[in-house]
């Protein structure tokens, strides 16, 4: 027996339709429609959350007869927004401690390196060993964080490009309100910090401390409002599909297992976002040729290159032109977006 014929019946048998699987497994009807017509197979976590939802062993499921099951009416078909079967919102809770965990680990250390400063010279001199030392065992400590981190987050796009959004009215309401609490608590972290230098800062034998005391309520601020920021950012599923068709290779895009209409328009996301990248990139190249050149040419031009001021009016051209080309770039974005074909 095909597994096409096992989720038929086993669909059938409860009542269930196309649009209601799909919403359990948090995909769209068409994977359904797909699966049933032998067109594609739904990947790992798709065939166990199958097993879960009408209770049966995946080894059944895929090569076993579960025709001969009865109908099961009274079974309720669980209503609600699609499920997460991929792990999103676990993966974005851990990034969440993750990341600024390892910038409040650098920011910490650095306070109290403060507190060995001056106290052990290298060899008479006026380099401090054990602050030097405290800086960079923060600063290995905050990249140990954040840079699997990263590449935890880089492998989890490639391998799930588009996600359904799951999130209810109920969940943004309360990351938001979670976020108003973390960046209030995190402002008043920063201003204790800037309390407790000023109190101590005022003495010379206080200053470092005062120093430490700053960047360690700097570091928790940090923490709570970024934490929180990145929580209620993970709510914005269209955000995170926005940057994976942004950053993923075409290739990724390509062979990643996604509906046609999705993956579509997902290459034609990452098409227009090569494009723009492209026409902003030229832009600002030709913005900083032409700032070298009004820079140079009154050295060319003048016959006495001792005249010439680097600080003059030249100078000021050549650090204009490129706010200039962020100008024409965010023009240009902006009539991309507004103009550009969409599917």
């Amino acid at each position: 027996m095909s597994f096409r014929d096992n989720l038929q019946h086993l669909r059938a048998s409860r009542n269930m339709t196309q649009e209601q699987l799909a919403m359990l497994l948090g995909v769209s009807r068409q994977s359904v429609t797909k699966w049933e017509a032998e067109k594609s197979y739904p990947e790992m976590d798709k065939l166990l959350k199958l097993c879960q939802i009408f209770e049966c062993s995946l080894d059944d499921l895929v090569q076993g007869d579960l025709t001969g099951r009865a109908p099961v009416p009274e079974a309720a078909v669980p209503a609600g927004p699609p499920t997460d079967v991929c792990g999103y919102d676990e993966h974005q809770r851990r990034l969440a401690w993750q990341l600024p965990t390892g910038v409040s680990i650098i920011l910490a250390l650095v306070g109290i390196a403060f507190l060995f400063e001056g106290r052990f010279p290298l060899m008479g001199g006026d380099a401090d060993v054990l602050m030097i030392a405290i800086i960079l065992v923060g600063v290995l400590a905050g990249l140990a964080f954040v840079i699997p981190a990263g590449m935890e987050h880089s492998a989890f796009m490639r391998a799930h490009p588009y996600i359904e959004d799951f999130y209810t009215d109920e969940d943004r309401a309360l990351a938001r309100r979670s976020m108003a609490r973390g960046t209030v608590a995190g402002i008043a972290c920063i201003f204790v910090g800037v309390i407790c230098l000023m109190v101590l800062g005022e003495s010379r034998a206080t200053e470092r401390e005062g120093l430490c005391l700053l960047l360690l309520c700097i570091a928790l601020g940090v923490w709570l409002i970024v934490h929180n920021g990145m929580l209620l950012g993970r709510t914005n599923i269209a955000e995170y599909n926005k940057s994976a068709a942004e950053e993923l290779e075409m290739d990724d895009l390509v062979n990643a297992k996604l509906d046609a209409e999705i993956k579509d328009a997902l290459i034609d996301r990452k098409r227009s976002s090569d494009k723009l990248g492209a026409i902003c990139g030229s832009i600002m190249i030709v913005a900083t040729i032409i700032g070298l050149v009004l820079l140079f040419a009154p050295v060319l031009t003048n016959a006495d290159p001792d005249t010439f001021e680097p600080l003059g009016t030249s100078a000021a051209w050549f650090w204009i032109v490129w706010p200039i080309g962020a100008l024409i770039c965010g023009i240009v974005a902006l009539l991309m977006n507004a103009f550009g074909k969409h599917e």
